[in-house]
């Protein structure tokens, strides 16, 4: 699986640099993803398939297929009219350059979000085991998780970004043995020193 991590925002893809740099299978660029060959784009947006806004606006505009239509759909017949955080449903495009879209919500409505949130973990995995269990998904374009609505730290993006590349791509994930070891791999996805969660 070869990804490529593409923004528009210049602090964002220096993030990816900084933090992503060094992985063989992910190619960092400065583009915007719709100008790439891609066998899918990944659309970070909410819970509910609405696409009018931010990166999500400019894929409903170019792709000639009614996206934000289609990715309703999937969520009203499979997923009971809500793609929870954490899981992902692909479309297709219509396009003969990018086929596939990945809907791999960030947000359950376009909210900011809190600094505690491992959302951006959360989604990119999903996006990433969704992909590998749909054949002839292997190139897969990403833009910086969370950073537009969700006002994501773009340090913060490329760590859990880059987290759920190990534990999915590079199948780096072992389950943890106890719930301090969770709790501490939970506090560590956004940059936190590890304390006890349950105020005790």
């Amino acid at each position: 699986m070869q990804l490529v991590f593409s923004d528009l925002n210049p602090r964002v893809v220096d993030a990816w640099h900084s933090i992503c740099g060094e992985l063989e299978n992910v190619e960092i660029r400065n583009d915007s993803l719709l100008d790439i060959n891609l066998d899918a784009v990944v659309s970070p947006a909410n819970s509910f398939g609405f696409m009018d806004g931010g990166i999500d606006g400019a894929y409903s505009a170019h792709f000639r297929q009614d996206v934000q239509l289609a990715v309703r759909r999937v969520i009203h017949e499979r997923h009971a009219g809500e793609l929870v955080v954490g899981t992902a449903c692909v479309v297709e495009t219509g396009d003969e350059y990018i086929p596939h879209l990945i809907a791999a919500p960030t947000m359950r409505v376009p909210m900011m979000l809190p600094a505690d949130s491992v959302n951006i973990y959360l989604a990119t995995r999903a996006a990433l085991l969704t992909a590998r269990q749909n054949g002839g998904i292997n190139r897969i374009g990403f833009p910086g998780m969370g950073t537009g609505i969700g006002r994501v730290p773009a340090a913060v993006c490329a760590s859990q970004m880059r987290q759920a590349v190990e534990d999915v791509v590079l199948e780096r994930y072992r389950m943890p043995t106890s719930w301090a070891e969770a709790s501490e791999r939970h506090q560590l996805l956004y940059g936190a020193k590890p304390r006890d969660l349950q105020g005790r």
